[in-house]
């Protein structure tokens, strides 16, 4: 079932599909392709890759991401892993490989924004489910060091 969501003076945002528990609704694999924008120097690259979420040791997801990364003509390898954990209510807490929290995750409403501060700069991640198979984020980086956008669209694979 999709929910239209509007904003605080109503205006329409959009459909979205609402996630009960987002470690069921994550879990399994992904082809992943997102579009980097350097705003400050009109620099753009693209990744394409896959992302496995799979069971953690002592519960949650493992989620690993690879494939390969574009930047300014040059294409390399590239990786990533997180963990969720199950929070409550259906809810996740990402935490960066080393255990550092990175963001919650609550994709109830099919709609979620996270902040990570990280030395001065800040990441605002913008989640949306669009059905079963199909969610986004894009995470815009503001501050004295980035000042970056980068949107992923992800598709369920199998």
């Amino acid at each position: 079932m999709r929910r239209r969501t509007t904003t605080e003076n109503g205006a329409a945002m959009g459909e979205f599909w609402p996630v009960p528990d987002v470690l069921d609704y994550l879990s399994g694999r992904w082809r992943a392709e997102r579009t980097v924008r350097d705003l400050a120097s009109g620099d753009r690259g693209r990744f394409e890759g896959t992302v496995v979420f799979g069971p953690l040791e002592g519960g949650g997801l493992l989620q690993r991401e690879s494939g390969d990364f574009t930047w300014r003509g040059v294409t390399r390898p590239a990786e990533r892993t997180l963990h969720f954990l199950r929070g409550p209510g259906g809810t996740a807490d990402v935490r960066f490989a080393d255990g550092r929290p990175f963001h919650d995750l609550d994709l109830g409403t099919g709609r979620y924004v996270a902040d990570h501060p990280c030395s001065a700069d800040l990441y605002r991640g913008e989640f949306t489910v669009r059905d079963a198979d199909h969610w986004r984020s894009i995470w815009r980086v503001r501050g004295p060091a980035k000042d970056l956008e980068l949107t992923t669209d992800y598709a369920r694979v199998g």
